[in-house]
């Protein structure tokens, strides 16, 4: 299952040293503005203590984990939307992921530029949120003059789209996020071709300086405007010291929490950005484990059982039986498979079983 997460930003705000951070793949990261062109990919690994246990529980030879792509684009500039910046580009290159991580400089520091000259988080995200509404402002009134003859034909889907398009024109208009319109199900289902960008999931990344200013965590008119903004938005967000995290990138794990502690910093930024992620794209993990592999599957929150056994492969969904599956917890407490089904914590479930996160499961197909 292949999802991606673009990081976007204005330039200078950190999204290169993040991809690095995240992904231990060399990128250009400079002090100046659209040092990257080109978007890197990279395919990072979701981390998961619980696949671990199995994996020692079972003796596995390999452990795969859960991945989720993310996607370095360079930075986006007031007028992107016109083309400013090599603003065609970049917006092409957002409306190919699925979802969005908008990274924002947070600390002072006189020695790395902003491209405004002075850090205001509020007015980066209005920035990059504005280019974003206007650029899918245009797709809307261009597919809304395109229109107009399916619907004068009769054609239902294309009526549902007009009326999508008019409540989508609406709500941009007023400066507003797409996904902010009030769409039913049927229209959504028609707008979703359109690719909008602001009809992704979005989450926020606060690059923040360990030892540095860091306004939302002052008494900052700037800090107290965006954590407000934050709350209101009920948005996902994280904090991350990418600078640290790329230092940090081939570090070995004992030695890097050690250096985090000394930093105050509780666990990896990188490592919480990554589940949040992955929460942002509504997504669970179930489990397969045995001797030869102990792996992490993705599947989207309310899949059914016949769904989850397709990712494994799709002729298992075409000829699934049923599945047996516990909890990751009941069965590291049983010690291994034949252990929990003879203590009856194995259960048999049917078509309509709704995948858990943290399920292990085997499947039955024909």
């Amino acid at each position: 299952m292949s999802l991606s997460i673009g990081i976007v930003g204005l330039p200078n705000v950190g999204k290169s040293t993040l991809f690095n951070a995240l992904t231990k793949k060399s990128v250009t990261a400079a002090n100046f503005p659209f040092c990257t062109i080109d978007p890197s990919v990279g395919v990072v690994a979701v981390p998961d203590a619980r696949l671990d246990q199995l994996a020692a529980m079972s003796g596995s030879e390999k452990t795969l984990p859960a991945i989720v792509e993310f996607v370095d684009i360079a930075g986006l500039v007031k007028g992107a939307s016109e083309g400013e910046g090599l603003g065609n580009q970049f917006l092409a290159n957002i409306r190919g992921v699925d979802a969005i991580a908008h990274v924002v400089r947070v600390f002072d520091d006189v020695d790395i530029t902003h491209v405004h000259g002075a850090v205001d988080p509020m007015h980066d995200i209005d920035i990059i949120n504005l280019e974003l509404v206007l650029a899918d402002t245009q797709t809307v009134v261009k597919r809304l003059s395109t229109i107009g003859k399916d619907v004068k034909a009769g054609n239902k889907e294309a009526v549902i789209l007009q009326s999508a398009l008019e409540k989508l024109l609406v709500t941009l208009e007023s400066g507003k996020l797409a996904r902010a319109a009030r769409l039913d199900e049927k229209e959504l289902v028609q707008v979703k071709g359109l690719q909008l960008l602001t009809m992704k999931p979005f989450m926020y990344v606060l690059n923040r300086k360990s030892t540095g200013f860091n306004v939302h965590e002052q008494p900052d008119e700037r800090g107290i405007q965006l954590k407000s903004f934050l709350e209101d938005a009920g948005a996902y967000w994280v904090e991350v010291d990418a600078s640290v995290e790329d230092e940090l990138k081939d570090v070995h794990w004992d030695d890097a929490q050690e250096f985090r502690r000394e930093f105050g910093i509780i666990e990896s930024g990188v490592d919480e950005l990554i589940r949040t992620g992955y929460a942002l794209l509504n997504l669970i993990s179930f489990f397969t484990t045995g001797e030869k592999e102990t792996r992490a599957w993705t599947v989207e929150k309310g899949s059914t059982a016949p769904t989850a056994a397709g990712v494994i492969h799709t002729d298992f969904e075409k000829k699934f039986i049923r599945a047996e599956t516990t909890s990751w917890q009941e069965l590291l407490e049983a010690g291994s498979w034949n252990s929990a089904k003879g203590s009856g914590k194995v259960r048999t479930e049917g078509k309509e079983y709704l995948v858990q996160d943290g399920d292990v499961i085997e499947f039955l197909h024909s």
